[in-house]
Order: C-alpha cells, then structure tokens, then sequence
C-alpha cells in the first residue's frame, strides 16, 4: 500500500526539449501588453515521474484582482493534441517567469479538475528574463495546509527537474547550438553521408581523449580515478565481439544501403522538377 500511495505522489519532474521550445517561441510571439504567457503541460506520469513531452499556451488576462483564461481554447487545443498522440495527458501547467504569483493558485484550480494525476498537476516556471544569465526551470506541487475542518491554505513545495531528451531530440539541439558560431545564425543539415563523416570524426576524437588519458594513467601523469575507470570497463564489456573482416563488411554494406537511398531520392528530386517544369509549358 506504501509503494502504491509513493507511485502517486509527484518525486521528480523531465522536460522535454520539443515543450520549452513551445514556450520560449509562444512567449516571444505574446503581446506587448502582455508580461507573461501560461499555458498546459502534455506528458506522461509513471512511477512518480512526470514526463513533459509538449505544451501550448493559453490566452489568459490579469489583473492584481483577478485572472481570466480562454478554457474554450484549451479545451480544443488539448482535442487537437490528443488527435496526434493518444497517450499524452494533461499533467500540469506553466507559466514564463522566476516565482511563484498571487494567481497561481487560482489558476492550479483548473488544472487540478483536469489533470490525470490524482494528487493535483505539476506548475513549471520558465525564467524567460535570463536572471543570472541562463533560462532558469523549475517545478512545484501543490500541498493543502492547516488543520482539517477549519480554515485551510496551500502551499507549492519545490520538486527536482531535469531535462531530458530522446535521442533524435538531442540531435536537433545540437546542430541548432551549432547556429550559434554562424553569423547569420542559419545552417544547413548536410547530406546522410557528411553526417555519418561527422560522427565518425567525432567518434576517433573522443577515442583519442580516452587513449591519451590511460597512457598518462599508466604513465603515472594523472592520478587514477576509480569511477572513471569502471565507466571504460562498462563501455568495452558492452561492445560485442565481431571478427573485423564481418564487421567491415557490415559497415560497407550499410555505407552502399545509405548511399543507395540519398541516389533514388536525388533521382525523385530531379523527375518531380522536371515534371513541375513540363506542367508549366504544357
């Protein structure tokens, strides 16, 4: 029964990438009369662990009296969303900025009525104002406080939060962060075959670092570290063992595979041009 109330309780709060790029863009189209953005949290809740996986926003007025949300538009946009993935719930709500404000609770009031957790949603706060130089996340849960019977309050207690990703999502992340050394911060993918080049050259420069620092290990240039050490072993017992001639073949196989299709969708490429231009004179 213990396991069972602790799997109910919300322990730890991930974000997803493809959700705070929803509320960085949605704050930066707000108005000008407009100071924040709220919006609901889509995700997954298992073993006391709320998966962020998207979010939208709400429109919503304040005033230091009163707050306002447009319950229509969640409603139809959560209807839109669950059309594309089934299994993602209504788990919390966010809101852009660094606190916890006087309508927050107003607003988790609605969220609790909506919410697949039983022990309310989850409230996450994006400090879109960079304080201190980065885009602080932080999550909260409700908790009711006072004497039962008698007049009660609430209070947002602190819960951890992390983000973290698929890895289709962290290959995203990382070519957008390469926007950051080009000027007009643009920059194209590449083709399938100079990606897998980058990640080969990736791979032998990470394999060099790991060469060089058991040499100076074994040298007695840098003091051994034990963690560092069962971390190696771990990645060399979980490498299979294939004869290098088979594994060349499976490498030079996948290479003509991989080659084979960027060809035929370079040839569709051409037959679609090229029927989009006889359309034209025809």
């Amino acid at each position: 029964m213990a396991g069972m109330d602790r799997a109910r309780v919300v322990e730890r709060v991930r974000v997803h990438p493809v959700a705070l790029f929803a509320i960085v863009d949605a704050y930066q189209r707000r108005s000008d009369d407009t100071p924040r953005i709220i919006g609901t949290l889509l995700g997954t809740f298992q073993k006391g662990t709320v998966e962020v996986k998207a979010a939208f926003p709400v429109p919503h007025q304040e005033t230091e009296d009163e707050v306002s949300v447009d319950l229509e538009f969640a409603s139809n946009m959560l209807e839109l969303h669950k059309k594309v993935n089934t299994k993602d719930s209504i788990v919390g709500w966010f809101a852009t900025g660094a606190t916890i404000t006087a309508h927050s609770n107003l607003i988790n009031e609605y969220y609790i009525r909506t919410t697949t957790i039983s022990t309310g949603p989850v409230h996450v706060t994006i400090d879109t104002a960079l304080t201190g130089g980065k885009m602080g996340i932080n999550a909260y849960r409700r908790a009711v406080m006072g004497v039962p019977g008698r007049t009660q309050g609430s209070l947002f207690f602190s819960v951890p939060c992390e983000v973290c990703s698929y890895s289709a999502e962290r290959v995203a992340v990382k070519e957008m962060l390469g926007g950051k050394k080009v000027g007009d911060k643009t920059l194209s993918l590449g083709t399938d075959p100079e990606q897998v080049l980058r990640s080969t050259e990736k791979m032998l420069e990470v394999l060099q670092r790991i060469g060089d620092y058991v040499d100076d290990v074994l040298g007695g240039r840098v003091v051994a570290d034990s963690s560092v050490g069962r971390m190696l072993s771990d990645v060399v017992a979980s490498v299979p063992s294939i004869d290098p001639e088979q594994f060349e073949s499976m490498v030079t196989s996948g290479m003509e595979d991989l080659l084979m299709v960027v060809y035929l969708a370079n040839i569709t490429q051409a037959q679609l041009s090229l029927g989009e231009k006889l359309t034209s004179i025809l």
